[in-house]
Order: structure tokens, then C-alpha cells, then sequence
């Protein structure tokens, strides 16, 4: 949902910044369900809908990173998820990617800054239909009008950041796409290139039959990423 009537998790154990993001939010159109801590994000989860997470990384008891690497396995796997945290060092943001999340940002922040990147979120979690038919992966098939991949025998689960990632790679096959350019299908602000290995290297686990060895997926070293669909 791209609309501003989504609804929001916010997890985050500081009540004062619970407070102040969910008014401004709520302000700004959006419904808020707050949390405290990752088990009561998950009992709320159990129970509710909810369009986008936005979780803060350390909490008391589980972490964010704990609670955002089970939702990408059977929870919700497609679930946008913005982590929040004090910690931004390059090993700590690559760390938030690599359990499966979409989009990190740092405290201190500017509340408007958090809007838009919830907003880029959203969008991204609706991709936009790119003219090309369905492209075969090996013994997959990844459709971007549907916006699903779908193996021999099940569809293949992507985050948001994957879908858009494969979307925008599949729009353009064959063609060399520079980070800058996955970076900005990924909505990131920033081209920071660990980040958009991270999440290549996500997707070739899930379309590659050995992701160190790629077939379709490769990388052009000093260039960027290229998709070369095949059987």
C-alpha cells in the first residue's frame, strides 16, 4: 500500500521517541500500532496487518536484527522493514541488511527524514510494471508484471528489496547497471555499495543453483550487476 492510510509498527523500547514518531506520523496520515520490545511486536504481528515495521535495533531481550532475521524466514517475508539505530558504523548497517532489512537509519534523525524514506518504502513495495515478458532463470520464472518468482514448484519468496532489485535488473537484461542505478531502485539515499552487494548477494541465493558461482546474476567488476536470463 503506497497510500498514506498504511499501518505501521513501531517498535521502539525509548516511550518519549514512541511518542513523538507515532504523533508525527499519525499526523501525517498513516495508522500507528506501537510496541515496546520484539515479543510484543510479534503477539501484535500475530494478530494485525500491518504494511511496513519500523524497529528499532537495540532493545532489552531480543534484538531488532534477531526479530528482523525470523520475519524473512516463514513470519512475513515480504514485509517492508526500516531498522533504527545509534549504531552506524559500515559494519553495523551491513549487519541490518544482511538479516533482511530494507532500509536502515541512524540516530540522531530528522522525523521529515523518516517520512520519506517510509513513503520510498511504500512505493517500492508496489513495483511498478516494467515492459518485459517473464524471464526465465534457470528452472524459475520471474514475471514482473505479477512481480513473483516462481520455481519448479512453489513461488519463491522475495523481500521488498529484492523484488525491486530483480525488477529493476530484469526491466534492462543483459544491460550493465551501475550501483547508483540498483541504488536508486532500492529508494537509498546513499549509494553504498556494501550495501547493494548485501542484497545481491540475497538474490542469488535465491535464483542462483550455486550463488558463488552465478549463471545469471553477474558481477562486472568497476561497472555494476548484470542479469543474463537463460534456461
Amino acid at each position: 500500500m503506497s497510500g498514506e492510510s498504511a499501518h505501521i509498527l513501531l517498535v521502539d523500547d525509548d516511550a518519549r521517541l514512541r511518542a513523538l514518531l507515532s504523533r508525527f506520523l499519525t499526523e501525517n496520515g498513516f495508522r500507528v500500532t506501537m510496541a515496546e520490545t520484539a515479543a510484543e511486536a510479534r503477539d501484535k504481528l500475530r494478530f494485525m496487518d500491518f504494511d511496513l515495521l519500523v524497529l528499532d535495533v537495540m532493545m532489552p531481550g531480543e534484538t531488532g536484527l534477531s526479530l528482523t532475521g525470523d520475519l524473512r524466514g516463514e513470519r512475513a517475508p515480504t514485509l517492508p522493514i526500516l531498522l533504527l539505530t545509534a549504531r552506524g558504523a559500515p559494519e553495523d548497517i551491513v549487519a541490518g541488511f544482511e538479516a533482511g532489512a530494507d532500509d536502515y537509519l541512524g540516530k540522531p534523525f530528522d522525523p521529515r527524514v523518516l517520512l520519506a524514506r517510509i513513503r520510498a518504502m511504500l512505493r517500492r513495495a508496489q513495483p511498478a510494471v516494467v515492459q518485459t515478458g517473464p524471464l526465465q532463470l534457470g528452472t524459475a520464472i520471474f514475471d514482473a508484471a505479477r512481480a513473483e518468482l516462481v520455481g519448479p514448484d512453489s513461488r519463491i519468496r522475495l523481500t521488498g528489496a529484492e523484488l525491486s532489485l530483480l525488477s529493476a535488473l530484469a526491466a534492462r537484461p543483459h544491460e550493465i547497471l551501475s550501483r547508483e542505478a540498483l541504488a536508486a531502485a532500492l529508494g537509498l539515499d546513499d549509494v553504498n555499495e556494501r550495501a547493494i552487494d548485501v542484497q545481491v548477494t540475497r538474490l542469488r541465493r535465491k535464483i542462483e543453483e550455486d550463488p558463488r558461482e552465478p549463471r545469471f546474476l553477474h558481477t562486472v567488476r568497476g561497472k555494476g550487476y548484470v542479469l543474463k536470463p537463460g534456461p
